[in-house]
């Protein structure tokens, strides 16, 4: 009798587990709501694109510098 593949194995394993959760699911979907709010709708609230107003890369690149070097120099 041949054995499957370890990554086969594994694989089923938390399919049959995932199939058979009843509570399980509400939590997965609980999660995946609260890391949506945290990576997308925080994001654009929190984090605005500061570099979108520079035109090329090498302005961007030049900007980031001088902010590091300048709050480095600065205490």
């Amino acid at each position: 009798m041949k054995r499957e593949p370890i990554y086969i194995r594994i694989w089923s394993f938390y399919l049959e587990g995932f199939r058979e959760m009843q509570l399980g699911k509400t939590l997965w979907l609980i999660i995946l709501v609260k890391l949506f709010i945290m990576f997308f709708i925080l994001k654009l609230f929190f984090f605005p694109n500061y570099l979108g107003k520079f035109a090329g890369e090498s302005v961007k690149e030049e900007h980031v510098s001088n902010e590091l070097t300048g709050r480095a120099i600065t205490p």
